[in-house]
């Protein structure tokens, strides 16, 4: 089955509920329908379906076709299951992205680092420091750390625009896999001087590791949120 094939029918697809084409609680157009329209396999109908449910934007019910169970939040939303980029993130809420890089220099990688990362001492890294802005709001000051060996070539003029972008489409390399932590945190004088606080004096951080197809890590990241746009959502299962 052609992998290009079923993500181009899962993307149109997904574009089309968050745009409220297929509305909450709605039935999709039938399969024979969706063949029809994008003329495809129906395996190939059914791996994009399949992908849909496992966003937790649909749900298939057997005989009875496939319900769409995505809603629209008031604040943006953000994914704990996948991986999306700022970019991707700002696109799906509808919202007009920037990023700022405030700071882009290589460090090596020290003791505290290592605990703190996961790299090994000596490591060479990328280290940027990059304030997101939506809807011209400063919401969002990222931390990263990149494997320079991973990811060579790197400028701030990059990590302006999509870091991952550049990762996937000009080095070629998969990205897999992250691991991620969740905390709220006192707002230290950075996140002030920096992010649109208003009256809050905590930030919601996002912690990540992220490794490549070959199960090596090759980012070190922790994104710290202003709360008042903060949502991160999930879709979950009962398993038997």
């Amino acid at each position: 089955m052609p992998k290009a094939k079923y993500e181009g029918i899962y993307h149109s697809l997904k574009k089309r509920i968050e745009a409220q084409d297929y509305p909450y609680q709605s039935l999709l157009p039938s399969e024979n329908t969706l063949l029809e329209e994008y003329a495809c396999s129906r395996n190939t109908v059914r791996r994009a379906i399949a992908e849909l449910t496992n966003d937790g934007y649909v749900q298939a019910m057997q005989g009875r076709g496939v319900r769409v169970i995505y809603q629209p939040v008031g604040k943006t939303t953000f994914t704990i299951g996948g991986i999306e980029t700022f970019q991707e993130t700002a696109r799906r809420n509808r919202l007009h992205a920037v990023t700022k890089v405030l700071e882009f220099k290589t460090v090596i990688a020290d003791e505290r680092l290592v605990s703190l990362s996961g790299f090994s001492v000596g490591d060479e890294l990328w280290y940027i420091r990059r304030v997101r802005y939506l809807d011209g709001k400063a919401l969002i000051l990222d931390i990263n750390y990149f494997l320079t060996e991973f990811v060579p070539g790197l400028t701030p003029e990059i990590a302006a625009n999509s870091i991952y972008d550049y990762i996937e489409n000009t080095l070629g390399m998969q990205i897999i896999t992250s691991k991620r932590r969740i905390t709220v945190e006192h707002a230290t004088a950075q996140d002030e001087n920096v992010l649109a606080m208003d009256s809050y004096d905590c930030v919601a951080v996002v912690t990540n590791q992220t490794f490549n197809a070959s199960g090596m890590l090759f980012e070190f990241t922790q994104s710290r949120h202003q709360p008042d746009y903060f949502c991160f959502q999930d879709i979950a299962t009962r398993k038997k």
